[in-house]
């Protein structure tokens, strides 16, 4: 009787501990590996990262395996994307409530466990609450920023790296998607002070504006190189200005978008193929070797008058490419403030069974030189909180001198 009951209670048991084990989605995991060998495979970055690839792996698989939801998964996903604190390697549509992309409406720098502001977007929820460069945030939400900042750095770094650091400064300032946020404000001779920032709604601008400016000066502003209206447009502004003695095009607060929309653009600048830039991939564990991309001219005219463009801290990714490019095809000059420093072209990836959808750094672009584009200057840069309008024109009226009457080379 009693061995009877001893074999039906280890049965029991035996049951009860395979009826324990969940079952296995392996949908997660494999996503997870698809994710992490192509980046192991493709992301150009890994010589300039203190990133430990192999112990992302080792640290994030099993949160995979063990995640309940494709929310859940995605969160993994996001924080695997953020351990190479990269601006331009993240989610393609991150949910409500999870980090945004930097930079969002300010430029900061990290000073111990404090966040210094370096810079102000105009026409944001950050200028409007008077926020302004030198300010400190002492804490972001209620929360310390020094804890929000340690929360966010990359957990699977060699060793430390400032540029990491000034990553999560960033991050930790912009907030969260679809969110407000409050920062605890210290400015030099003030009482601290709490700062809310709601979530500011701006209204759609065309992506292409021009106007005439005084002194018979062009100015064309574009604010996206995303579709290939762009170029319509372009061109049509190009065309109402042809007569203009100078051109300013303005590409602050563009967040770039495609070289296919870019390069005809500033083929309406030249006569003869030039070369604009240099780019690179992967072979192997290394980078390859670079190639040209080549700008070929584009009609129905020429514009040959003297173009400055203009740059800030938002020009981002091809509203980088642009001006460098304008400046190596010798047809620009370019006046602002240093770019965002988003240094290659991007790649997508959507994960095969989840859906997700991300993109990676995977090319890096240089000028026609060999000088990273991460690391461009602009020719003429404007201090902090100047005009870099007036710079811009004041930089074109000195251009012009003796091209002021220079013929447009009709095609």
């Amino acid at each position: 009787m009693q061995a009877g009951l001893y074999a039906a209670a280890t049965g029991l048991a035996g049951r009860a501990v395979r009826a324990a084990e969940p079952p296995h989605d392996v949908t997660f995991v494999e996503d997870f590996d698809e994710l992490w060998s192509t980046l192991a495979q493709r992301y150009c970055f890994f010589s300039d990262k203190q990133t430990d690839w192999n112990r992302v792996r080792a640290l994030y698989r099993p949160m995979a395996v063990r995640a309940a939801s494709t929310d859940d998964f995605a969160d993994i996903v996001r924080r695997v994307l953020a351990e190479l604190y990269d601006a331009h390697t993240h989610l393609s549509q991150p949910s409500d409530g999870m980090p945004r992309w930097p930079l969002y409406d300010l430029m900061a720098s990290r000073q111990a466990d404090r966040i210094r502001i370096e810079a102000v977007a105009e026409d944001s929820a950050a200028s409007a609450a008077g926020l302004r460069a030198g300010d400190v945030i002492a804490a972001v939400d209620g929360r310390p920023a020094g804890q929000v900042m340690r929360d966010l750095m990359p957990r699977c770094l060699r060793g430390p790296d400032r540029n990491a650091d000034t990553y999560v400064a960033n991050v930790a300032v912009a907030g969260r998607v679809g969110l407000g946020r409050t920062l605890l404000l210290e400015r030099q001779g003030e009482d601290p002070r709490p700062v809310s920032l709601p979530v500011r709604k701006t209204a759609a601008r065309p992506d292409v504006e021009w106007r005439r400016l005084a002194g018979n000066i062009g100015y064309i502003a574009i604010r996206g190189f995303g579709d290939e209206k762009v170029v319509r447009d372009f061109d049509d502004a190009l065309m109402a200005l042809r007569d203009t003695g100078g051109l300013v095009i303005d590409v602050r607060y563009d967040g770039g978008g495609d070289t296919a929309i870019a390069r005809p653009i500033m083929g309406r600048f030249i006569d003869t193929p030039r070369p604009y830039a240099m780019m690179r991939r992967r072979d192997g564990s290394h980078l390859g070797p670079s190639w040209t991309e080549t700008v070929e001219p584009r009609g129905p005219f020429t514009y040959s008058r003297p173009v400055i463009v203009l740059t800030n801290h938002w020009s981002a990714s091809m509203a980088e490419g642009f001006p460098m490019g304008m400046r190596d095809i010798g047809r620009a000059v370019v006046v602002g403030t240093p770019m965002m420093g988003l240094g290659a072209a991007v790649f997508p990836i959507c994960l095969d069974r989840t859906g997700i959808q991300a993109q990676y750094s995977a090319e890096p672009v240089y000028d026609t030189t060999g000088r990273p584009r991460w690391k461009m200057q602009p020719d003429i840069c404007v201090p902090e909180g100047g005009d870099i309008l007036d710079a811009g024109l004041r930089a074109l009226h000195a251009s012009q001198g003796n091209v002021q009457n220079k013929p447009l080379n009709e095609k």
